[in-house]
């Protein structure tokens, strides 16, 4: 499943970043910040409109990322 569809306050495990090209600056960041295969994630709220941003929790720190960002990230639920 992608991470912008992971239920409210529900924890996954990350599996990948998904590129959408060789040289994707937007994968390579999620990655450095911390979407890395085997993290542990939890989605801790949605914007009010269109539930646009999406606040993620990795570790003990919060990103506020766009649904757009958070579908490059497949997670698996049960972390």
């Amino acid at each position: 499943m992608r991470l912008s569809e992971l239920p409210r306050h529900a924890s996954a495990t990350v599996r990948a970043v998904e590129p959408t090209s060789a040289a994707d600056p937007i994968a390579r960041r999620l990655a450095e910040i911390g979407f890395v295969p085997g993290e542990t994630v939890r989605l801790v709220a949605t914007g009010p409109v269109g539930g646009d941003p999406l606040l993620v929790q990795v570790g003990f720190t919060r990103f506020a990322l766009r649904r757009t960002e958070a579908d490059r990230v497949t997670v698996e639920m049960g972390a």
